[in-house]
């Protein structure tokens, strides 16, 4: 049974009585293209978070990695990324066709700020676009194009509370379920944990890129 709350906000209202307005320092950093600091940032970033969603409102959230870099700036308004070989589900994708807007969350390992972005995006398979972000010889099999209409600097304090780059303070593993564990309960397989481990293992091993 769910939780019962009885104390929910509702309004812009109620909502700015508990937290208050932004300052117009805050207000103001937000700008509409990418200028020298976003690219910088962007070029040694080699993970970002997409949020996107379908047309009734369901949310996704999906994880892109690579080298630092890999997120091509094609121009002041414009961001590429590179889709490499995956689990298919193409949540993203589904979603983009339905409502193209996106939002976009670039981290830099060590580093206490975020860069956020947000925009319209595009699925792409342009051949001189794709043999721009080959790796290993190996092209991508699509691009997410984004037209950035908001970008701005996230400053560090979830860093700071999370301490997510000092792994003096990480919490222990233990507990936490492999990936073969939780696959297996999830889908209600009759797999061995061995047997589906070897297929994960494979996957990283052979489909990379």
């Amino acid at each position: 049974m769910l939780p019962s709350f009885t104390q929910t906000i509702t309004s812009e209202a109620q909502l700015r009585a508990v937290i208050g307005e932004p300052h117009a320092r805050v207000v103001s950093k937000v700008i509409d293209r990418l200028d020298k600091h976003c690219c910088a940032f962007i070029a040694k970033s080699p993970f970002v978070l997409i949020a996107t969603a379908d047309g009734k409102g369901k949310v996704d959230v999906s994880p892109k990695g690579d080298p630092a870099g890999f997120v091509q700036v094609l121009d002041d308004r414009t961001l590429a990324i590179p889709e490499r070989l995956g689990n298919r589900l193409a949540d993203s994708f589904l979603n983009i066709l339905s409502q193209p807007q996106v939002g976009l969350l670039f981290t830099v390992p060590g580093k206490q700020e975020t860069l956020r972005a947000g925009g319209t995006a595009q699925i792409v398979q342009d051949a001189w676009l794709l043999e721009k972000m080959a790796i290993k010889g190996k092209l991508p099999q699509l691009a997410t194009v984004i037209t950035v209409d908001r970008v701005f600097f996230h400053c560090a304090k979830c860093m700071m509370r999370s301490h997510l780059w000092e792994p003096a303070a990480w919490p222990s593993l233990d507990g936490v379920p492999t990936l073969a564990e939780a696959i297996i309960d999830h889908a209600k397989l009759s797999d061995s944990v061995q047997q589906v481990q070897a297929v994960l293992d494979e996957s990283y091993r052979d489909r990379l890129y």
